[in-house]
């Protein structure tokens, strides 16, 4: 099966979601949330992490996470990331329980593409205080795409993670798997980085990238946003309708893309220094806004 093959069906199986301009989205992708050992990359953003999405969660946000929010491929068990970073899942969760929180499935979480795995991890936890088992994500669905249609205008965005472009990453993720968790991982500790990774490696991220504009051509310049890459990527009007949301994983920051007000936007969020020496956490605006309305559907040649 081609990369166009598997966009389709991603495309074909999305869920879609409605939107209007009153809507407010953040998309995050690639946390790789770990359990905060050495190689947990997620461990040195959390904090920012955990106040970006506190602060949507207030402004009345819908947070959709686009696939490796948990690295399942360097940990066997999703327990011990969910125990490395419970105060993260309480956030998360908060958003869930007001039906304001959508879950992909990437490479380095693919194992959610299984529903009884769903639903034996993430459906519940055990909670050692109390010995009893408490609810977490009940009755979650993790999907493989989504779309967000316009309620008045039709136009629509796909979402995906887009390891659909990497046949290794995608078909062959068991073996990748394996080889992160035996080899890659203890090389990660001593500061060697898995050079199989398209975020490493980059001449296959251009690959990968090059496929997806290929699909979104071939569609009619559909607005796609992935993730998967690491690279953050944000389109003028007049180019291929290609977004990507970066990752939680950058040195010292945070990217992701807002969609607000009919308008979406790139932004990053790290901790910077005050004349007085005082840290704190601030979002800079990256690109945009542009209004999703710039964006025009072609016909493929």
């Amino acid at each position: 099966m081609s990369s166009k093959s598997r966009l389709d069906r991603a495309y074909k199986n999305a869920k879609v979601i409605p939107f209007d301009d009153s809507s407010k989205f953040i998309l995050f992708s690639d946390c790789h949330r770990g359990d905060n050992s050495f190689a947990d990359d997620f461990a040195n953003n959390r904090n920012i992490y955990l106040h970006a999405l506190k602060q949507y969660f207030a402004k009345g946000f819908y947070y959709c996470e686009l696939g490796d929010g948990d690295d399942l491929w360097e940990n066997l068990f999703y327990s011990h990331v969910l125990q490395a970073h419970k105060d993260v899942y309480r956030q998360i969760q908060l958003y869930f329980n007001q039906n304001r929180f959508t879950m992909l499935w990437g490479n380095h979480d693919m194992v959610y593409k299984n529903p009884e795995y769903v639903k034996k991890q993430l459906y519940s936890y055990f909670d050692k205080r109390s010995g009893t088992h408490k609810p977490l994500f009940p009755g979650i669905e993790v999907h493989e795409a989504i779309i967000l249609k316009h309620s008045q205008t039709g136009q629509e965005l796909f979402l995906t993670h887009g390891h659909q472009a990497d046949w290794w990453n995608y078909v062959c993720w068991k073996w990748s798997q394996f080889l992160v968790r035996i080899l890659w991982k203890p090389l990660n500790v001593m500061g060697i980085a898995d050079p199989t990774s398209p975020a490493i490696n980059y001449k296959e991220l251009i690959k990968v990238e090059r496929r997806i504009k290929d699909w979104i051509q071939a569609n009619n310049n559909l607005i796609t946003i992935v993730g998967h890459t690491h690279r953050p990527r944000f389109p003028s009007p007049n180019e291929i309708a290609f977004f990507n949301d970066g990752s939680c994983v950058h040195p010292r920051c945070i990217t992701g893309i807002e969609i607000e007000n009919g308008q979406i936007s790139l932004v990053k969020w790290e901790t910077s220094t005050t004349n007085d020496g005082t840290l704190k956490i601030v979002r800079e605006m990256l690109e945009g806004p542009r209004k999703l309305s710039e964006y025009h559907m072609f016909k493929a040649n």
